[in-house]
């Protein structure tokens, strides 16, 4: 196979002009607003997964922490849509792209730092310095502290990157493998066929749970903060 395994995370392009902006777009369409009095299926199915979602993520915030819900909940949605049509053959995905995940979690994480720092400017110093420290050691955990909190954004940008990327190329990977072993050994092929199914199955899933994992972690963040 001559084909590039990275091949399917370059941005498409036509007349030299990009399209991620109209993808990443596209999957407001897949969340329609309906203004009957009583709603369909679909509509009423994704109000009480959001509901359900909203409870479990925000109820642990304050007044303050609960002005980020619609946000959260936007982003949680987001990120889920366009993990799941990127398992789409010949599709492409946008959170494969570290640059984008940076662009949605420095902001973020951004915007809850400086929350805790107008709102608990105290509480957000002290946690630069845990109560106790040895005289000595104060100059070396503010240091660390300090770079671990620079660290979270990129964190949660590449935890994202990786575990959409690991599953795009483990997916191509055994396909590859099950196309070239049907010439070779059709009970192979089959039993490697099996195992692309499972697989193509579980990052479903995880498609699923890195979403709700990083709008998780920049909601524990934001509780940190206020």
């Amino acid at each position: 196979m001559n084909e590039n395994l990275f091949a399917s995370f370059i941005a498409p392009m036509i007349l030299g002009l990009p399209l991620t902006t109209l993808i990443v777009m596209f999957p407001s369409l897949l969340f329609p607003t309906s203004n009957r009095l009583v709603n369909n299926r679909l509509i009423s199915l994704q109000q009480w997964m959001l509901q359900l979602v909203s409870k479990q993520m925000m109820g642990i915030h304050n007044a303050k922490g609960q002005t980020w819900a619609l946000m959260l909940m936007s982003l949680i949605l987001f990120i889920g849509s366009t993990n799941l049509l990127g398992l789409l053959p010949h599709s492409f995905t946008p959170t494969t792209q570290l640059s984008m995940n940076l662009g949605m979690a420095i902001p973020l994480w951004a915007g809850a730092v400086v929350t805790g720092f107008r709102n608990k400017t105290k509480a957000s110093l002290a946690h630069f310095l845990p109560q106790g420290t040895p005289t000595p050691l104060i100059p070396m955990l503010v240091i660390i502290e300090t770079i671990s909190l620079f660290i979270q954004p990129i964190a949660l940008a590449v935890r994202l990157t990786a575990n959409i990327t690991a599953g795009h190329l483990l997916i191509h990977l055994i396909g590859g493998a099950a196309l070239a072993l049907m010439s070779i050994s059709t009970t192979m092929a089959l039993i490697t066929f099996t195992i692309l199914v499972l697989l193509t199955i579980l990052e479903f899933t995880v498609a699923m749970i890195q979403a709700y994992v990083f709008t998780l972690l920049v909601s524990l963040y934001l509780h940190d903060n206020t």
